[in-house]
């Protein structure tokens, strides 16, 4: 499966989770729910993975993590929030390039319609 092939199923999944339980709650339950489903659909699922910053040849231990990697090749990125800020749009693009992958989706699921709130973030796709 490819990145598009893969956030096809990811949008969906997160779609009926949101239907199921509503917005307003933590992140970790959005997360947690979300990597549940996901493998029982057979996706390899990481979920708070470390991310390394690498400063002038140095590698920091900055505490950077992912919510979810998908099959090594998508990442998730999971905001419970009123308003998805910039940053967070930066925070996911720089995610992205930092691990070398070409696909992230935003999810904010504190939305009435889920559908608002998921942003896909390309790196040379």
């Amino acid at each position: 499966m490819n990145e598009n092939e893969i956030s096809h199923k990811i949008i969906g999944t997160s779609i009926e989770i949101h239907k199921s339980i509503g917005p307003g709650l933590l992140e970790s339950a959005y997360e947690n729910a979300l990597a549940y489903d996901l493998r029982e659909l057979g996706f390899q699922v990481y979920q708070q993975v470390p991310m390394p910053f690498i400063y002038k040849g140095v590698k920091q231990d900055v505490g950077y993590r992912i919510d979810l990697l998908i099959n090594n090749l998508v990442i998730i990125e999971i905001k419970s929030v009123e308003t998805l800020a910039p940053v967070h749009f930066s925070q996911t693009l720089t995610y992205l390039k930092l691990s070398d992958k070409k696909l992230a989706l935003l999810i904010n699921f504190n939305c009435k319609y889920l559908k608002d709130g998921i942003h896909r973030i390309v790196n040379n796709l």
